[in-house]
């Protein structure tokens, strides 16, 4: 049984709290500006997917890092959220202590 695409929760998720429109963070990524608001409605409606580069550049603008729009779950999505922040000491020393 294939589970449902986490991609358009996250997105929206993410841009809602970024507090930035479908049409300016569409703009902020390189879409026309004519289009940027219908395609950006298209992927949150999970309709269409966004390519790897797209999501890239959508995690860069929305300060999230890219596995995040795979997470299943808003504890998964917030902990990837919290590591991709830590140095890179910090996840060492993470993942030493986890062991």
């Amino acid at each position: 049984m294939q589970k449902d695409n986490p991609i358009p929760a996250r997105l929206k998720a993410a841009r809602k709290k970024a507090k930035i429109t479908q049409k300016n963070l569409g703009v902020k990524i390189g879409m026309e500006p004519s289009s940027a608001s219908g395609r950006m409605n298209h992927y949150e409606k999970g309709r269409h997917v966004p390519d790897i580069g797209t999501l890239e550049r959508m995690a860069e603008e929305l300060d999230v890092p890219l596995n995040y729009f795979f997470c299943r779950n808003e504890l998964s999505a917030e902990l990837a959220c919290i590591i991709d922040k830590l140095s890179d000491e910090e996840k060492a020393a993470l993942i030493a202590k986890m062991k």
